[in-house]
């Protein structure tokens, strides 16, 4: 099921709110909220419910194993297995095929590729299970001692699929008692319309203005046309992604639930780690906490760390070697920018450093776009930069531009924080947070009316990162 749906929108989530408020107990709104979630999954990847159920319970064990030997030799031992178990997991069905094609392509070998089908989520769940055990093991948190809490912390279907990668501490409390108030609602309704926006208006359009430049053969395409081609993929990754962030946010809000932020206008950022600062933050994060320091032969490494970060933070995304060098791709550019230090950084014109990032920002989505052959990367640096024949512009391009110029407009003023400003200028006086909220109501139902309206006609586009 995907958020951007009329059978969501106006069937789905009513209903589970209507079901939800009915009931007062906490326990009573818990057992809505599984069945809805197990509803919710089950209905776009059925054949898999009982390992989202399955990964659960065996979880569930391992916490209250690994609370109980903490300390202790066991303890460790049950840690290892139980990443072991669910990394292995993970990584049987997503990297099976990958490893085996590149073991016959290195050992001209014939070795049969199995047609494993990747379980809906299971990259985001899985990792949200890990930071558990991993928190459990360093005792940042207690192990949770009813199943169905915990069933819920795994299943919840606003975050199930496409993240955030949502830690147990963030909403340990709220699983055990919650309340919503009039400004969860309000705030969560609105950040449903603001994602639903972003996707459907925004990300759903500059789609298919990719695939005209980019989705049919990249070495047909002039220097300038695949330029504007990688720079509308990055808007509208963000646009896409950010936009299923905010409804998951808003959803969860809704139900009580308090979620932290996964992106924060990236595109405004001076660097690239400042970049990586604001984009998909609970992943950068999860790395950064659980992996940076671990000890590689034996020692903590500082830069050994960090490609080990970038590497798999590439692999993560999935199996396909443009991910792996699109991850070290930025790992290399940190490792500078960590050897020039934030001082030196600093002394360096803003404008220059706006500039060289956005290029490299630019470049890397051009590389992460890539999926499926090295040699559709070098078609794709090949016509970057100029090199492929087919010239600078055509008239297909500057049609494009002409037609689209609206969107583009829209989409660029879209990058920067429009509704942050107006909202610390007007928070000061009683009256002028009145006119904020009347207007942020009509804002948020024209951008739900709006939606509703393209997706009546529209096909189905899922949101692009529930393949990862």
């Amino acid at each position: 099921m995907i958020f951007s749906r009329l059978f969501f929108l106006y069937l789905f989530f009513p209903i589970c709110f209507l079901c939800y408020f009915a009931t007062k107990k906490n326990a009573y709104r818990n057992t809505v909220l599984i069945v809805f979630s197990l509803l919710f999954y089950a209905w776009g990847e059925p054949s898999f419910l009982w390992l989202l159920v399955l990964s659960a319970l065996v979880n569930y064990l391992f916490g209250r194993l690994l609370e109980r030997f903490r300390d202790k030799g066991a303890g460790k031992l049950f840690l290892a297995l139980a990443l072991i178990l669910n990394l292995g997991v993970l990584i049987g069905f997503k990297y099976t095929g990958f490893v085996l094609e590149n073991i016959n392509a290195a050992f001209s070998l014939s070795i049969p590729i199995p047609d494993l089908p990747l379980p809906l989520g299971i990259s985001f769940y899985t990792f949200r299970i890990v930071s558990y055990l991993i928190d459990c093991a360093w005792g940042k948190v207690r192990a949770e001692r009813n199943f169905f809490s915990f069933l819920l912390y795994v299943s919840l279907f606003p975050i199930t699929v496409s993240g955030p990668i949502v830690r147990y501490e963030t909403i340990q409390k709220e699983l055990h008692g919650r309340t919503v108030t009039a400004n969860d609602l309000s705030d969560g309704l609105g950040r449903i319309a603001a994602g639903l926006g972003k996707k459907v208006i925004l990300a759903d359009n500059l789609g298919v203005i990719v695939e005209q430049f980019l989705g049919n053969n990249i070495a047909s395409q002039t220097t300038l046309g695949t330029w504007y081609g990688v720079v509308l993929y990055a808007l509208q990754m963000y646009f896409d992604f950010s936009g299923y962030s905010d409804m998951a946010i808003g959803i969860s809000r809704i139900f009580g639930f308090h979620l932290e932020e996964n992106f924060r206008h990236p595109f405004l950022c001076k660097d690239i780690t400042e970049f990586w600062q604001r984009w998909h933050i609970s992943l950068g994060t999860f790395f950064r906490d659980y992996l940076l320091y671990v000890p590689i032969f034996g020692k903590r490494r500082k830069f050994g760390g960090l490609f080990l970060v970038w590497f798999c933070t590439g692999l993560w995304h999935g199996a396909s070697w443009n991910y792996i060098i699109w991850g070290l791709y930025y790992g290399v550019f940190i490792f500078i920018e960590t050897c020039i230090g934030k001082k030196r950084m600093k002394k360096i014109p803003a404008v220059i450093r706006h500039v060289l990032n956005k290029l490299i920002i630019v470049i890397g989505f051009g590389i992460f776009y890539c999926t499926g052959s090295i040699s559709r990367l070098g078609s794709l640096f090949l016509a970057m930069a100029g090199q492929n024949g087919k010239g600078l512009f055509d008239a297909v391009l500057l049609t494009s531009v002409q037609n689209n110029l609206f969107l583009l407009i829209g989409a660029l003023l879209c990058c920067f924080p429009l509704l942050e400003l107006p909202k610390r200028w007007m928070a000061k006086s009683s009256g002028a947070n009145l006119v904020l909220s009347v207007c942020g109501t009509v804002l948020a139902a024209a951008l739900l009316v709006i939606s509703s309206i393209l997706l009546v006609d529209s096909t189905n586009t899922p949101f692009l990162y529930t393949k990862f």
